[in-house]
Formats: C-alpha cells, structure tokens, sequence
C-alpha cells in the first residue's frame, strides 16, 4: 500500500517537481505552502507521512510539528530543505521529525526516504547524522523511555553487530546491506533509544543481555 503524502513548500513549482518524480510511488493527498495552511490541512487529512521544508514565510517545518503532532501521533514528519545547517536540522529532530534529507536527493532516494520513515525509520542525509545525533547529547531526553519492542528486528540486529565491535562496513558485508543503510538503522535505533552514541548503544545493548 502506497503511503498518503502531504508536501509543504513554499515554491508551487518545486511542489509539482516533487509530485512528478514521486507520484507513482506514494499517493500525494494534499499540498500546502504555508504553516498556516498546513496545519489544519494535516489534521484533517491524517496522512502517513508530511514531507516539509524547514524554512516557510510564517514559521519554520519544526511549529507544523509542534502543532499537530500532539493531535496526529501516527503522522510522521519527514524535512527536506536546501538548508544544511546544523540549527535546522537539530530543530525538526528536536520538534519530532523522523528524519532530514536535503533537495540534491534523486527521486528515488526520496521515494525511498518516504517509504521508511513511513515504517517508522530514521532517515537523514549521511553528513546530517551527527548534526541529528547533536539533539539527545548534553543528557537530553525528548519523550519517555524507548523499550527493545520499539526497535525492528534488522535494528536489532545492527544493535548487536555495533555492540560486539563490528564496524558499519562489516555489518554492512554481514547482513548484505549497504553502508548507508546501516549508518540509516543505527540513525534509527539512536533516536527510538534516545541515545547519542556508539558507546551508550553498548552500554544499552549489555544491559538489556542482547550481547
């Protein structure tokens, strides 16, 4: 089944690009240009996944989120802006989002970034990961304590090979993935655990008798 989108940008011209190169792969229910607009429009529509630019004329992606997520827990947020600053970034994460990808990304990727924060991945841009990591450091803690249920099995498993020492190439060999894909599902488990480095997750993963 297709995910139902939402696109929130400003420019009409990018939304229909957007639109043109995804829309055989998800099913595109709405579109907003403003915070304003997308609010509402968001709440009435309850789509799996709001894909929003960081940057809008009356407010940033991060008060769409503040502001439906409590009434839409099931929509998840995906950013896709031109900016790579680590403040934007660090922003939506903190307001919510599942995950930050940056307007370089192909069609595919895009298609393929929806598809997985859909699932209820983590997906960012790989030189925006650690900007991602940057929000949970310093002992911050957004929501309640994550329990290993949360997590899927694949992410169980990267667990466990980044706990027992293995680098992301092996794991990526291992599991017959690629590195991207495993730098995505330690993204993933980092946020759903809310843990901000490779040394917490083996801590975690021994704690919890997974190594």
């Amino acid at each position: 089944m297709r995910p139902r989108v939402v696109l929130v940008d400003d420019h009409h011209l990018f939304r229909a690009g957007v639109r043109a190169e995804i829309g055989e792969s998800v099913e595109v229910v709405g579109e907003a240009g403003t915070v304003a607009e997308a609010v509402p429009l968001i709440r009435d529509l309850d789509p799996d996944v709001v894909l929003l630019d960081v940057h809008l004329p009356d407010g940033g992606g991060d008060a769409i989120i503040n502001a439906v997520a409590p009434d839409r827990p099931g929509v998840r947020f995906l950013a896709l802006s031109v900016s790579d600053a680590a403040e934007d970034v660090i922003a939506v994460i903190r307001a919510g989002a599942r995950g930050y990808v940056t307007k370089t990304i192909s069609g595919e990727e895009l298609t393929s970034a929806i598809e997985r924060v859909a699932e209820g991945d983590a997906v960012f841009s790989p030189r925006l990961a650690g900007f991602a990591l940057d929000a949970f450091r310093d002992g911050e803690r957004v929501g309640g304590d994550v329990e290993l249920d949360e997590l899927t099995p694949r992410e169980r498993e990267v667990l466990q090979l980044i706990a027992r020492g293995y680098m992301y190439k092996e794991i990526a060999a291992r599991l017959n993935l690629s590195v991207k894909t495993v730098e995505s599902h330690v993204s993933s488990v980092l946020r759903k655990l809310q843990l901000s480095s490779r040394h917490e997750l083996t801590r975690w993963a021994t704690q919890h008798r997974l190594v």
